[in-house]
């Protein structure tokens, strides 16, 4: 392949786009590999698809190595697939829906597990025709609330997923484990840094859940990691040991007058200077009330949620926690509707009474004391005893994770990172199959309900974390597998650089390269050389004023070393460097 500059379909900017917020966007939009064309939705010019489909090509390469069998499905969907599994009124917002002519529903596909459910239904029927599993590359669209960080966070975005179909859980375990080992040959090829951390499932459903997060200052998801053995989770799937508690006396419950404690420091300053009780945030019990809004239009439930004084509720952990419900802030005019509530003094003690569900953060357990409301203005109670004072509904992990904070596997202290989703692999079970009553007819005769998993790669996402991951000061830095060229000849144009550019491009390309070739007349060698660098080839051979002696300069883009090489063996140099 050798792709000339001087009819390229490209054009490199010198500034950074308005929008743009991480480095991905700003230097693939400069760069001429994308051209936003609404929020959220991108154009890809020629480069940009040449680097999209290397990065499918791997993905695919990799899926089919593993067994998987290729699909494709439409990306425009009838509801009733969807209407089934519930998932027509769980994605709220998120889902594009539409209308056809006749008013029949429609939606463009997020995601696709109802449509390879379905497909395998139709086609298989014994536990003869099991395991099977089955992928497809298709764009997918997500209507997301605020879209942005260019293709990192899109509306619409190329997608890799694919379903492995078993007859039973030690089945699902195998198709897992050979999609985790699949995932990582898969990033390895494509040169992203990836953590593996235990994720939630979300809307998905499903048990046993990853992440596959490439770490980048820029990500939107947090997790965490252990660097004594080795454990990581995405923060929403971080669990919190559970404190050891001696069993000992414990005093009874006081009320106390605690006028003037607006916050949870004037609270604990209060009780230690007026009543010397030695206290610290972490000792009191901070009540956040929120109501959960239920997709299908259900009454918003109204829920309390306990947390240790020294810590914030974390809203994204929380929204794991109650999914597919929705947490919303609890406005003045809930507070109006639930007398019993009062409004920066709630004590746990008289939920119960007031029919409340009560979930609390994993450290209260039974015999922990608490300085928490008294369901009264102006007034505190302390001494207050987990499984004597009040029993908790349940427990969930909402509050917010802090570096340090306990392994939950070996309780060395936890770092925090940021990392971008690039891959999800989930043991979905049979939430799917009931729902599309998917069996196969066993030995026996009788039937064997199927039981799947789901796995996701981000194809389009995987070209900006690359970008995120790879680049400096001057460009781009691609991996030679996903580069739209294994090397990029600059012919600067003057005397006879671009004929002997030229020629050096046509030599390589027989030898089996992909060449770009930077032919454009009349453009100065500044230029040229600025955008080698802002385009980003593993290897760039410039052609300049050395040539006229014989010589031409080799060049390195990721490590940035240069050298002089004879002319007469300027193909053999690059041969030898991209192999």
């Amino acid at each position: 392949m050798l792709l000339r500059m001087s009819t390229l379909f490209l054009r490199t900017l010198r500034e950074d786009p308005a929008d743009a917020e991480v480095p991905s966007h700003k230097l693939l939009v400069r760069a001429g590999y994308v051209r936003r064309v609404a929020p959220g939705i991108y154009s890809w010019l020629p480069l940009g698809k040449i680097v999209l489909e290397n990065v499918a090509r791997i993905v695919r390469e990799e899926m089919n190595r593993m067994g998987a069998q290729e699909v494709l499905f439409p990306a425009l969907l009838p509801r009733d697939y969807y209407q089934a599994t519930g998932r027509w009124t769980e994605y709220g917002d998120t889902l594009f829906r539409l209308k056809d002519r006749k008013g029949a529903d429609y939606l463009l596909g997020p995601t696709h597990e109802e449509m390879f459910t379905d497909m395998v239904k139709g086609e298989y029927s014994s536990y003869k025709d099991y395991p099977v599993t089955l992928y497809q590359i298709q764009t997918k669209y997500r209507d997301e609330a605020r879209p942005r960080a260019g293709i990192l966070r899109g509306r619409e975005f190329v997608m890799k997923d694919s379903y492995s179909f078993d007859l039973d859980d030690d089945g699902l375990k195998r198709s897992y484990e050979q999609h985790r080992e699949a995932y990582i040959r898969t990033f390895e090829r494509l040169g992203i840094d990836v953590k593996i951390c235990f994720a939630t499932s979300g809307a998905m459903g499903g048990s046993a859940s990853e992440e596959f997060l490439a770490p980048s200052a820029t990500g939107e998801d947090t997790f965490v990691a252990c660097h004594n053995c080795g454990y990581a989770a995405n923060a929403e799937a971080v669990t919190t040991p559970a404190p050891a508690v001696a069993a000992t006396e414990r005093a009874p419950l006081e009320v106390l007058d605690t006028p003037n404690t607006p916050t949870i420091e004037t609270l604990v300053n209060h009780l230690n200077e007026a009543h010397g009780l030695g206290i610290t945030a972490a000792d009191t019990l901070k009540n956040v009330v929120v109501k959960v809004v239920t997709p299908g239009g259900k009454e918003p439930e109204t829920l309390i949620i306990g947390v240790p004084g020294d810590r914030e509720v974390d809203f994204k952990r929380l929204e794991a926690s109650v999914a597919p419900g929705e947490p919303a802030i609890f406005e003045a005019e809930d507070f109006a509707r639930h007398p019993g509530l009062v409004r920066g003094y709630i004590g746990p003690q008289v939920l119960k009474e007031l029919g409340i569900r009560y979930l609390v953060d994993p450290r209260v357990v039974a015999g922990t004391e608490w300085v928490t409301g008294a369901n009264e203005p102006g007034k505190h109670a302390v001494h207050v005893v987990a499984g004597r004072d009040f029993e908790p509904d349940g427990t969930i992990e909402a509050a917010e994770i802090r570096a340090g904070d306990s392994c939950p596997v070996c309780g060395s202290g936890l770092s925090i990172d940021r990392g971008i989703e690039i891959g999800h692999i989930f043991q979905l079970g049979r939430k799917y199959a009931d729902a599309a009553q998917l069996d196969a007819l066993g030995p026996d005769g009788k039937p064997i309900r199927i039981t799947m998993g789901s796995y996701g790669i981000g194809v389009s996402r995987a070209v900006a974390v690359l970008a995120e991951q790879r680049h400096d000061e001057l460009g781009l830095v691609w991996p030679r597998e996903v580069a739209p060229a294994d090397v990029h000849i600059v012919g600067t144009g003057k005397e006879n650089q671009i004929e002997v550019a030229t020629r050096l491009a046509e030599e390589l390309e027989a030898q089996g390269l992909r060449v770009l070739l930077d032919d454009r007349p009349g453009v100065s060698p500044g230029v040229k050389f600025k955008d080698s660098e802002l385009l980003g080839l593993p290897t760039v051979l410039i052609v300049g004023r050395g040539v006229s002696q014989g010589i031409v300069e080799l060049r390195d883009r990721a490590t940035g070393t240069k050298s002089e090489i004879p002319l007469t063996e300027a193909v053999t140099h690059v041969l030898t460097a991209t192999r």
